[in-house]
């Protein structure tokens, strides 16, 4: 819920691993940015493999930098990297599909 007075927002920010999920609920400073709030967050101390490359992050699903302004209610989402290539992947499914059928 937004403060009008002191000028804060609320914000989500969620990192999912293949078996934990990190959510956590911040206030911060309207005018805030997303590299901001991760950076305050603490997930980055918590997850030190996401300190190595680029983040790939967005809000509700749609990519974003970490330049970009938060707002009110936004879902702040830290993308961990694929594991395969979806294309190689759905490849290897559909030869293991054709084999068992035969």
């Amino acid at each position: 819920m937004a403060d009008g007075l002191s000028g804060m927002i609320e914000i989500e920010l969620v990192y999912a691993l293949a078996r934990e999920q990190s959510t956590q609920t911040l206030r911060v400073p309207a005018g805030t940015r997303i590299g901001e709030a991760i950076e305050r967050s603490g997930v980055l101390l918590r997850h030190p493999e996401l300190v190595t490359g680029a983040l790939k992050i967005g809000i509700f699903g749609r990519r974003m930098a970490p330049t970009a302004l938060l707002h009110e209610d936004d879902r702040i989402e830290i993308y961990r990297p694929l594991v395969a290539d979806p294309k190689q992947a759905r490849r290897m499914r559909a030869r293991g599909v054709g084999k068992s059928r035969r």
